[in-house]
């Protein structure tokens, strides 16, 4: 008398499973891309048919708001200058880019020029200050 056994082992793979687990690496990467922002200052760049490409050492931001960022991190207009100078220590050439939203007064794009041309004068280097501009449509 032969034993059959009962519960057979079947050698099929279901792919439900594997579905699932795609879908939900999908929205994974769909929400974490969308965190990861590249600029977190929104500028609204004056339009420009000139191209000029330089080596960035300092970014400067001005927001609509009149707000100055060096870098990612906000300081006054007071704190401009040293921060500035702390940024572009060791650099005899440097430049400042300078992005500045196209409806902020040329009064804070002065500022910012001001305090570069101050340390130029201090420490006498030849550092330039860039304005940065997109593309005419």
């Amino acid at each position: 008398m032969a034993i059959q056994i009962r519960n057979k082992r079947k050698a099929e793979f279901s792919m439900a499973s594997m579905s699932d687990l795609v879908f939900l690496l999908l929205i994974f990467f769909m929400l974490t891309s969308t965190i990861v922002a590249p600029n977190a200052i929104k500028l609204l760049l004056p339009q420009s048919n000139s191209k000029t490409l330089a080596k960035q050492t300092v970014t400067v931001y001005i927001n609509a708001q009149y707000q100055y960022y060096v870098g990612s991190k906000r300081v006054s207009e007071l704190q401009l200058q040293n921060i500035i100078d702390e940024k572009l220590a060791g650099h005899l050439d440097g430049s400042v880019v300078l992005k500045s939203d196209k409806s902020v007064p040329v009064q804070y794009v002065v500022n910012v020029i001001d305090a570069v041309n101050n340390i130029n004068k201090k420490y006498n280097t030849k550092h330039k200050v860039i304005f940065a501009t997109r593309p005419r449509k």
